[in-house]
Parts: structure tokens; C-alpha cells; sequence
């Protein structure tokens, strides 16, 4: 296949990786329980292994020896890096179990002895706590929430890699003021081209360079539902919609003998977002 052909060359992949990489196609496009609409090989190879593999341009990714790919899905990116890098250990972390089902297929028929799929979410994965240099997430959650999942998982020094699209720069000031809590540190934003015409890919770099405190993973949920990082007028819309009705909806007909007004004594809750 011509495409597979231009990524080897590109990623200076064997031919033992490039084997590995046709039985990737192979299962992705042929499997009706594979976890994408993406089924025509050629389109396989440019949509999911292309992009998978562009990373490899990092030395971050490319000296990398433990990975954790959250999210995994179908196997991307993590699986098409396992293959590119036989000397690491990969983890494919997701919680769909029909998901990881097929994600475990996929390594079988790729013979990837070195990817293993791990039936699990990112913040109850207790077994990668503090272990990897590399975490990876492709299309997985607002890049806080990613940070916020990763930070545990990273030894000091380790590094977050997130595939976006399009940069947002409320997504990533969010994401700034969340790693501030997690002992991670933002570091570039790479714009990549993993084939000829694709527009607007982005990988966000945040590396580890303090520990991570312990109240940190939080209970499964909580990333999203309380997300780091929010802007302060966010938090305050956040608290005062949380507050029961009944304060909420309090006339401000009897007001304390001291002038202020009924609505000034009710205090805000004072929970974070995350």
C-alpha cells in the first residue's frame, strides 16, 4: 500500500513494523465491531495511523519507554506507536469494555507483544500511578480534564502529549491554570502535518515537574463534572446556580436591620470546580 509506504519512509519504520502496521489496516477495516467509522484502508492509514504517528517527530514520544494512551478506543494512537517503538511498553487504558475487547483483538492480530489493553479509567488505573514518561490522548476531553487525568500517571519529568484540532485559547489558559494544581508545566504547542492537506492538528505538550498532590486522581467523574482551571466568573456562575432553591429564589423584601440585603447574608458555596 503506497500510503504505508510514505509513512515508513517518513517514520524510518522496518519491515517488521510495517507488516505489524498492515494487519492494524487490516483489522480496523474488516472488523464490524471496531470502534470507528473510519473503514476504507487508505483512509484508515491517513485518519488513524498517520495521525498516531506524527508524534514520532517528538523526542519526547520517540525516547519514550513506559506509555499510557488514554482513551484508547479503537487503539489510537497508542497501538500504532507501540508498533514504531518496540523497546516501550504500552497501555491502552479505556473504560468501554467493548472497546478495550476490541483494542485486545487488534494487538493478537498485530502481534504487539509490547501493548497490552487495559479494561479501566484513567483515574482508578491504579497500577500506572506515577509509572509512565509518556501519556497520550487523541479527541479524549477539554485539555484540562486531560491534564487533570495524566498528572497522576506521570513519573517527574514524564510528559502529557493531547491531540487537538483547531487551537482554543480558553481550552488552553484553562488547561495552564490547572497544571498550576497538578505539577505539570504547559510546554509547546506543536503544529503538525501528518499527510498532505490536513488542517489545523496540534499536539499540546505539558510535562511533569513536580509532584502531583495526593488529594489527586479524584473520584471517577469529578474531572468533568468539577473541572480545574476554570476562569474565576465561571466559578462563581458555577456556585450560584448549584445553590438551593430556596436561597436562590429568596425575596430581598426583608432585609437585615443593617442594610444589607437578604441575598448579601446568603455566602456562596465555597466548592471548587475541581
Amino acid at each position: 500500500m503506497r500510503e504505508l509506504e510514505q509513512l515508513r519512509d517518513r517514520h524510518r519504520l522496518g519491515d517488521a513494523a510495517v507488516r505489524r502496521l498492515e494487519a492494524l489496516v487490516a483489522c480496523v477495516s474488516t472488523d464490524p465491531a471496531a470502534p470507528t467509522t473510519v473503514r476504507d484502508p487508505a483512509a484508515v492509514v491517513r485518519d488513524h495511523l498517520a495521525d498516531s504517528l506524527v508524534a514520532l517527530e517528538l523526542r519526547e514520544v520517540a525516547a519514550a519507554s513506559r506509555i499510557a494512551d488514554l482513551g484508547s478506543g479503537a487503539g489510537f494512537p497508542g497501538l500504532p506507536l507501540a508498533i514504531a517503538l518496540p523497546g516501550s511498553v504500552v497501555s491502552l487504558v479505556e473504560s468501554s469494555a467493548r472497546k478495550c475487547a476490541f483494542a485486545a483483538r487488534a494487538i493478537t492480530e498485530c502481534e504487539a507483544s509490547n501493548a497490552r489493553a487495559v479494561h479501566a479509567r484513567a483515574e482508578s488505573w491504579e497500577a500506572g500511578l506515577q509509572a509512565c514518561d509518556l501519556v497520550t490522548a487523541r479527541a479524549l476531553a477539554p485539555l484540562a480534564v486531560v491534564a487533570e487525568y495524566a498528572a497522576p500517571l506521570l513519573r517527574i519529568g514524564g510528559t502529557l502529549v493531547a491531540w487537538r484540532g483547531r487551537r482554543d485559547p480558553a481550552d488552553e489558559a484553562a488547561a495552564a491554570r490547572a497544571a498550576v494544581e497538578l505539577g505539570l508545566e504547559p510546554g509547546p504547542v506543536v503544529r503538525v502535518m501528518p499527510y498532505d492537506g490536513a488542517l489545523h492538528r496540534h499536539l499540546h505538550l505539558l510535562t511533569k515537574v513536580a509532584p502531583t498532590p495526593p488529594r489527586f486522581p479524584r473520584r471517577e467523574g469529578m474531572a468533568r463534572k468539577h473541572p480545574l482551571g476554570a476562569a474565576p466568573q465561571d466559578v462563581r456562575s458555577r456556585q450560584a446556580t448549584s445553590a438551593p432553591q430556596g436561597e436562590h429564589c429568596r425575596p430581598a423584601t426583608s432585609a437585615p436591620q443593617d442594610g444589607r440585603s437578604a441575598l448579601a447574608t446568603t455566602a456562596p458555596s465555597d466548592r471548587s470546580r475541581r
